[in-house]
C-alpha cells in the first residue's frame, strides 16, 4: 500500500513537471485519436481545453471547491437551495463519525468521483470510509486533468446530507450546460452508484430527448418525466452563469425542492465523446471562447 501511494505521489510530480499545453494535448490525442487544433478551436471539448489555458479568473478556484462553492452560490441564488454541510476536516482520521447522522455523505474538497455514501451509520465500515478519503485527499486532480482552478483548491473532507428520492434511491443529477449564459442542453444522470448501472440521457431546454450519447454510457430505456423544477432550474441556471463562456450546473430534485450540487468547467475534463460524433461540433458552435 505504502509503495503504491509512493508511486503515485512520483506520477503526480512528474506530470506537474509537464507545460499544461503539451499535456493537454497529448492527452487529447489519447482520448480522440488526433492533436487538437488549440490556435483556432472549433469543437466542444478543444474550446473547453483552450479555456483551460486562456481563461483563468481566480473565482473558478472558488467554483470547484466542494466546500466553498457553497457559500459562493448562496450568495446567488439563495441558502435555500445548498444542500446541508455536516462537517469539514483537513485529515481523514479526523471525521468525527459519532457526531454525524446515521445518513451522510463524504467527499473531499478537490477532488472528483471517489464518494463514500452512508445509508446506515451503524453498518458502515469506518476504517475503510477513512482510507477511501485518504486515498482521495492524497489525489492531485490538477495533475491528471490539468483543470487549474483544482491546483489551489485546499484538500478537505466534507460531510453533507445524503439526498434521498422516493424509496430511498438516489435522486438524479439534472446537468445543465450553459453557454454564454444561456441553458442550451441538460443532461440526465441516473443510477451512478446503483446496481443497474448508470445511465444518461441528453434534453434540450423545452424537454425533448436528443439522439445522443456517451461511448459505454446507455440511455435509459424510458424518457424522464419533465421536473416540475424544471423552469426553476434554467433560471437559476442563468443566474450562475451570466458573463462565463461555459459553465455547467448541477442540480437535484428531491420532496419538490430544488438543490444546488456543483459547478463544471471542464465536462470530462475536455475529453467527452459523443455519439453522434457530430454533436461535439454542434456543442461547439455554442460556445463562445471570447466572451
Amino acid at each position: 500500500m505504502k509503495s503504491d501511494s509512493k508511486l503515485k505521489g512520483l506520477l503526480y510530480r512528474v506530470a506537474r513537471v509537464v507545460p499544461d499545453r503539451w499535456f493537454i494535448a497529448l492527452k487529447f490525442r489519447k482520448n480522440f485519436g488526433r492533436w487538437p487544433n488549440l490556435r483556432s478551436p472549433k469543437t466542444f471539448n478543444e474550446k473547453l481545453n483552450w479555456l483551460k489555458l486562456h481563461d483563468r479568473k481566480p473565482l473558478y478556484t472558488t467554483m470547484v471547491d466542494k466546500y466553498e462553492a457553497k457559500r459562493y452560490v448562496a450568495s446567488i441564488i439563495g441558502e435555500e437551495y445548498i444542500i446541508p454541510t455536516l462537517g469539514v476536516w483537513d485529515r481523514a482520521e479526523d471525521i468525527d463519525f459519532d457526531l454525524l447522522p446515521d445518513k451522510f455523505v463524504l467527499k473531499a474538497t478537490h477532488d472528483s468521483g471517489r464518494v463514500v455514501i452512508c445509508r446506515d451509520k451503524g453498518k458502515l465500515n469506518r476504517t475503510q470510509a477513512v482510507a477511501d478519503m485518504r486515498e482521495s485527499l492524497k489525489r492531485d486532480f490538477y495533475a491528471v486533468t490539468r483543470e487549474w482552478p483544482y491546483k489551489n483548491v485546499k484538500p478537505r473532507i466534507i460531510a453533507e446530507a445524503l439526498l434521498e428520492a422516493d424509496g430511498g434511491a438516489l435522486p438524479a443529477d439534472f446537468k445543465v450546460h450553459n453557454f454564454n449564459g444561456v441553458p442550451e442542453v441538460i443532461l440526465v444522470c441516473r443510477d451512478r452508484f446503483g446496481e443497474s448501472g448508470l445511465t444518461e440521457d441528453f434534453y434540450d431546454v423545452n424537454w425533448k430527448r436528443l439522439d445522443v450519447r456517451r461511448p459505454g454510457h446507455p440511455n435509459a430505456a424510458e424518457v424522464e418525466p419533465c421536473p416540475a423544477e424544471l423552469h426553476e432550474m434554467l433560471d437559476l441556471s442563468r443566474k450562475l452563469s451570466a458573463g462565463y463562456p461555459f459553465m455547467r450546473t448541477d442540480f437535484y430534485t428531491v420532496g419538490g425542492r430544488l438543490y444546488f450540487g456543483e459547478i463544471t468547467l471542464y465536462p470530462a475534463s475536455g475529453s467527452v465523446r459523443f455519439v453522434p460524433d457530430e454533436f461535439d461540433w454542434i456543442l461547439g458552435d455554442r460556445l463562445d471562447i471570447k466572451l
